[in-house]
């Protein structure tokens, strides 16, 4: 039996990484020192799986942006675009020209990495593959020749690899996973021949549905690559799901292990039981949680790989994690301030491979042998299980009291538009921006140090005023039709909400969401509810400099589920109408305080999306009504907006339009038009704002472009019911980029008009 980990989190425990890639990009860091960090970090995320006693531990699970991206680069997946050619060089320049845009060439896509708030770069497949470098072996080379130790190379799948990217090629998938084989049978050739042991391929698109002919050709690639990698032995990772009706096949593939999520789902483990498991595999056993950060009940655990073990020797057994640890903080030495009853109950990515090693002991040592470990997990369990802190009857009494007009707004969409129209007049094609706006060097400053109490309150409201005034002020001049406060005072838009709520706890611990963009996810401990108004005070400040509608801006109750680690003792559905109380009461408020616009940000919305048909009925049933609690509470007049980008929503349009907000924005600056289809499809008839600039690209919106998709989008969308916008908040950006593309914007909406007069009546 062996220990094994499929990823650590690359980011640093002081986010190392974030701070250097940032600063060469602005020019203040080498790319010497760039390599220099990315090293020591590797150094370190080994040393610490090797000082917890892990024994297959992963190579090439760093990145210095994404690692879909880096297999793009890989196999020579490069837009035509970036003015690459085989033999130019693959380097992290051109990586981050990918990621963030060049000058002419469009950024990829970005999407949600299957249900993860983790964003991949979505490749695109133009034409040939070929091997342009084989980072694989670099790696396993690096850590042989720097520490002497030969590690697990991680590599994307190639039947994964094409499930995920954007085909432009206008060949079937089948071909180019035929066509992507002989690549990485020579990069599997190459890994034997510098006498790689195992290769973990991960292959997670396998626990979503898939035909029968993309299992056939699953089952024909991993054939072709079977005489290619030689002595190398293959761990076909999955996880996120069970495998369901590709169970036969994958046990049937050519490969010397399957790694599958025994955390995730029961299925696994039924399957394993019912349908068995082949005698010449070896079995990696996901026992422990790679996406919460709930300490694993060691005593479930153990009856759960005891019973896995009855159907899989253990010397054919690995005990690891159910997927990387990337999205789970580092290490819980940074959480100085956090309640300590509520601290001994969680595990971070350092305690998860401290259970992994647990486990693994007591499965072959027996459990005498971890006894004292097992002892001391189930006190904390039980007292924490005590503490008063996790309910609160109120909350339960308006749960029980809800009616069915809680859930609905007073008159159709139809009515409300009308009664809008003459409360909120505003011109054909309405300017507006997502939310927030850059968070300046000042910004961070002054509000880091009113949290250490550097500063008195007084000081620190004072602060964000006056970046209000300025804000208001330039929005103004820019002319903009509906203006926002720029969210100054929060750093992120769930932990703004998470500090002011009762049962969700603020963490120090970071987590990567993409590129050099981190967040650090609240806790969901106990009941929630809002003791008081968490916006009000800057709504209405904002309101009283300006006689332009100024939108009220809250994160939805689905977003600030997904976005933070969810309490695991009560239903999923009941978490997010006990959000949706505290939003809902918050609407209201807003209402009250003149709000005529009203924001609620549902970015997670697709997120939850189960990752199997079969279960989307009983999701989207109770996402849609928390969004509705959340939302249907203001009178007609009221527009209620919600905000959702970077994921693929095509297939639940019926589900969006059931939210019953008045007007939706999203991201469409990457997607090259896909997602205005299925407002096409579905004859859409709310406002529609189709993001026209992207906003993760430190490049100037181009007029052109924007005036093209906006073309576009009156062609899917009735050009009445358009809005103009960024596809999403500026937090990120640079004023040197923010200004001239917001004044660019607005020069587009007004050319317009003119232009779509006639059709607007």
């Amino acid at each position: 039996m062996l220990t094994s980990n499929l990823g650590y989190p690359r980011i640093g425990l002081k986010r190392e990484l974030k701070k250097v890639t940032e600063d060469h990009w602005a020019g203040k860091a080498t790319m010497q020192e760039l390599l220099a960090v990315g090293e020591t970090l590797r150094r370190a995320n080994f040393e610490a799986q090797r000082s917890r006693g892990i024994e297959l531990m992963p190579s090439g699970d760093f990145s210095y942006y994404d690692l879909a991206l880096d297999t793009a680069l890989i196999v020579g997946a490069i837009p035509k675009r970036f003015g690459w050619r085989p033999g130019d060089p693959v380097d992290l320049d051109l990586e981050f020209a990918l990621a963030r845009g060049a000058q002419g060439a469009q950024a990829c896509e970005m999407t949600k990495w299957f249900d993860t708030n983790y964003h991949y770069l979505v490749p695109e497949i133009e034409g040939p593959f070929t091997l342009t470098q084989n980072r694989s072996l670099a790696e396993f080379q690096f850590f042989q020749r720097a520490l002497g130790v030969k590690t697990k190379p991680v590599v994307l799948g190639p039947f994964t690899f094409i499930a995920l990217a954007r085909n432009a090629s206008g060949r079937p998938a089948h071909e180019l996973l035929r066509a992507l084989t002989p690549v990485y049978a020579q990069l599997l050739g190459e890994l034997d021949r510098a006498g790689v042991e195992w290769v973990q391929m991960d292959e997670p698109a396998l626990v979503l549905e898939q035909p029968a002919a993309a299992l056939a050709a699953l089952l024909e690639c991993y054939r072709d690559l079977a005489p290619a990698k030689g002595r190398v032995k293959l761990m076909f990772q999955t996880y996120f799901g069970g495998l369901a009706d590709a169970w036969d096949t994958v046990m049937a593939l050519p490969v010397e292990g399957v790694g599958l999520d025994f955390v995730r789902t029961e299925e696994n483990l039924t399957d394993l039981r019912n349908r068995g498991f082949p005698r010449d595999k070896a079995l990696g056993a996901g026992i422990v949680n790679g996406r919460n950060v709930w300490a694993t009940d060691l005593e479930a655990a153990l009856q759960r790989l005891e019973a896995i073990a009855r159907h899989v020797p253990q010397e054919r057994l690995w005990v690891q994690p159910s997927c990387s640890l990337l999205h789970l903080p580092i290490n819980r030495s940074l959480e100085k301030e956090l309640d300590p009853e509520l601290k001994s109950v969680l595990a971070y990515a350092d305690d998860r491979l401290d259970e992994v090693r647990t486990l693994a002991k007591g499965l072959g040592q027996g459990r005498a042998a971890i006894a004292q470990e097992l002892a001391e997990n189930q006190r904390l369990r039980r007292s924490w299980r005590a503490s008063p802190r996790h309910t609160e009857p109120q909350v339960h009494v308006r749960l029980r009291d809800l009616k069915e007009n809680d859930f609905k707004r007073q008159s159709s969409w139809a009515t409300r538009h009308e009664r809008q129209a003459e409360a909120l007049p505003l011109p054909p094609l309405p300017t507006t921006t997502i939310g927030s706006f850059p968070q300046t060097a000042d910004v961070r400053r002054e509000r880091d140090r009113w949290k250490r109490g550097a500063s008195a309150e007084a000081e620190y409201k004072e602060f964000v005023r006056g970046k209000i005034r300025e804000l208001v002020a330039f929005q103004e001049r820019v002319g903009l039709d509906v203006l926002v406060h720029g969210e100054f005072e929060r750093a992120d838009m769930v932990d703004y909400f998470a500090e002011q709520l009762q049962g969700m706890a603020f963490i120090q611990g970071w987590v990567q969401s993409y590129g050099s963009r981190y967040v650090r996810p609240p806790l969901i401990y106990g009941d929630v509810s809002r003791p008081r108004p968490m916006t009000v005070e800057w709504f209405s400040y904002t309101q009283g400099l300006t006689e332009k509608p100024v939108k009220g801006m809250l994160t939805g109750p689905l977003t600030m589920l997904k976005w933070s680690f969810a309490r695991d003792d009560i239903p999923l559905e009941q978490v997010a109408y006990q959000l949706a109380l505290c939003i809902g009461d918050e609407v209201r408020d807003l209402e009250t305080a003149g709000a005529r616009v009203i924001q609620i940000d549902e970015p997670a919305f697709r997120e939850g999306l189960p990752l199997q048909r079969r279960h989307w009925p009983d999701y989207l049933g109770w996402a849609v009504r928390a969004f509705r609690l959340a939302s249907s509470g203001v009178r007609d007049e009221t527009q209620v907006h919600t905000h959702m980008c970077y994921a693929e929503f095509n297939d639940i349009i019926e589900a969006i339009d059931a939210m019953d907000a008045d007007a939706i924005s999203i991201e469409d600056s990457r997607s090259a038009g896909k997602l205005l289809g299925a407002f096409e499809r579905f004859k859409f008839e709310r406002g529609v704002g189709p993001g026209v600039y992207d906003i993760h690209s430190p490049q100037v919106a181009d007029k052109e472009r924007m005036k093209a998709q906006l073309r576009a989008a009156a062609r899917f969308i009735r050009p009445k019911l358009l809005w103009v916008n960024p596809d999403c908040g500026l937090k990120t950006r640079d004023w040197k980029e923010t200004a001239p593309s917001l004044d660019n914007m607005v020069a587009v909406a007004r050319e317009l008009r003119q232009e779509l007069k006639t059709v607007m009546g």
